[in-house]
């Protein structure tokens, strides 16, 4: 029946959310997932239309302000120069992300032994490496095993071509002597496991009606649902209920109705992204936590990570692949990802290669930027730039910092009252000198490969769809929210497996590390059921 006690409750049925659930699904436990969100079809994807770019900027916008789905909640990024990107449905993130799908490095885990800032993480990536490998396997990941610059590991499915815009890309690096590689992609490329391959139908991030994206709602959530997991969608949680002896009871919700409803169980487990995890905690007060759930260390919210992206476009003179194909997935470069400390900055970031722009957003585009005119003359360099432009974005390790954080905005609520986020945060010098860098090193590598005019936005203000650190992992109860295995230090049977326990951020996109992350707290918690409340 519905609202039945359940052994273990889910929020969020987004990257983590489904892995855990999957996961956690071949036990006899009651497993129930919440998502505020709905079912995704692939009719709906704005790729199935000739006006599916001005869908994207509309009803499938990265921004949830602008997107304004029913089912979204608003952010307060006044206090943030970058905006933040998410998405509220069945597969969360993974319904808009690029399918970039890359593992951090041993060293990401280190930081602070490899190069004294920040923190390091209490698991190593030899934890994780076998719940890479499944991870890898479930999301049906594409790439070319032999990357001198990336950890071992053998990718399922070969890559995605590289097409007109790798193999010019991949000129210009070669011409600087520079690394590049195939990217790994959760793409793929040939029929597998009842998926079709890739037919280039459009960009990824408008969601893929091909199903040949990896996303949660078609690789994860139907084999768990087979076994028996409830999956309740349009289902928004207000807040986590306590006892007095400082456990979870269960949560709060509001039903599709929008009647609010109350679901109890054993244990909680929050996979709500970096901004709406530390929502959900900062909005479950009570007595035992006048401050938040998990916050009596005032550590929920802080420690906000965002990756400051850098977007650098080349015009050739040669037409290339246009929006044709997976957006960000092509070839990578990780010549500038470790350490060094002659460049100014500490850590480094990534060059991820993408295609070109659909005719609609070309247009907006040259216009915003000076390329096109207006009137006399838009014609011809419209067509100049329509068909010829490629480049990348570049994703730089964010550090984390106390005072980039999330709280509750004071007069913003969603459509249930619920108080919303707020954000503030700050780019630091680090990030500052690392985005100046990489603009310079990107400019380079695409002179080299030929391109006649160069255009970036730096930092890229739409890019906040990494949210990380603010419910961080850490073995020390005074600066971390969860421990290892993602048990918070103040609630013995409350779990946080998304990004926000990142203790620090790598320099590459967090879907894949996320999940290896939810995979093994799941692992551990089946392995520990005895005991897990010790």
């Amino acid at each position: 029946m519905a609202n039945d006690p359940v052994d273990v409750l889910i929020i969020g049925a987004g990257a983590a959310g489904a892995a855990f659930a999957w996961s956690l699904s071949d036990t006899r436990m009651r497993i129930l997932c919440l998502e505020q969100g709905d079912w995704m079809h692939p009719s709906q994807y704005p790729s199935t239309g000739r006006d599916g770019e001005l869908r994207q900027m509309g009803e499938f916008n990265f921004n949830p302000n602008v997107r304004g789905r029913d089912t979204d909640y608003p952010v307060n990024g006044d206090n943030s120069p970058i905006a933040i990107a998410n998405f509220n449905g069945v597969g969360g993130g993974t319904i808009l992300y690029a399918a970039h799908f890359p593992r951090f490095h041993p060293s990401d885990f280190k930081v602070k032994s490899c190069d004294g800032v920040a923190d390091d993480w209490p698991i190593d990536y030899q934890t994780l490496a076998p719940y890479f490998a499944e991870n890898d396997r479930m999301m049906g990941v594409s790439g070319l095993a032999g990357d001198p610059a990336y950890p071992d590991h053998q990718p399922p499915l070969p890559p995605v071509p590289l097409g007109k815009s790798g193999e010019t890309m991949a000129r210009g690096f070669n011409a600087l002597g520079w690394h590049w590689w195939p990217s790994d992609s959760a793409v793929v490329t040939r029929p597998y496991e009842g998926r079709d391959r890739c037919l280039n139908l459009g960009p990824c991030t408008s969601g893929c009606a091909q199903g040949a994206k990896g996303s949660t709602d078609i690789t994860y959530w139907p084999e768990a649902i087979r076994r028996g997991v409830q999956l309740r969608t349009r289902c928004r949680v207000r807040e986590i209920t306590v006892n007095d002896a400082g456990m979870a009871t269960g949560v709060i919700y509001y039903d599709a109705q929008g009647v609010e409803q109350f679901q109890a169980a054993e244990v909680v487990v929050v996979a709500c992204n970096g901004i709406g995890t530390p929502r959900l905690l900062l909005n479950s007060t009570s007595k035992r936590f006048p401050n938040g759930l998990a916050n009596g260390n005032d550590q929920v919210g802080r420690n906000l990570m965002l990756h400051p992206y850098a977007w650098v476009m080349g015009t050739f003179p040669e037409r290339l692949d246009g929006h044709f194909g997976p957006s960000g997935c092509c070839i990578w470069s990780q010549e500038f990802y470790e350490t060094d400390k002659a460049r100014g900055f500490v850590r480094g970031y990534t060059m991820e290669i993408v295609r070109g722009r659909g005719p609609l957003v070309t247009a907006l585009n040259g216009l915003a930027s000076g390329q096109i005119p207006w009137g006399a003359g838009f014609h011809q360099a419209y067509g100049e730039l329509f068909g010829h432009t490629t480049g990348m974005v570049v994703i730089c390790e964010d550090l984390p910092e106390a005072h980039n954080r999330v709280t509750l905005d004071d007069r913003l609520t969603d459509s249930h009252g619920v108080p919303a986020p707020k954000i503030h945060y700050t780019l630091s010098e680090n990030s500052v000198r690392m985005l100046d860098h990489a603009v310079a090193r990107s400019t380079e590598v695409l002179r080299a490969a030929g391109a006649t005019g160069v255009h970036f936005e730096s930092p890229w203000k739409a890019a906040g769809w990494h949210n990380m650190g603010t419910a961080r992992m850490g073995s020390d109860p005074a600066t971390s929210v969860v421990d290892a295995r993602g048990r918070a230090h103040e609630v013995r049977n409350l779990f946080v497996i998304d990004g926000s326990v990142f203790v620090t951020s790598a320099g590459v996109n967090p879907t894949s590390t996320i999940q290896a992350l939810a995979l093994y707290i799941a692992d551990h918690m089946k392995k520990n059921l005895a005991n897990l409340f010790d």
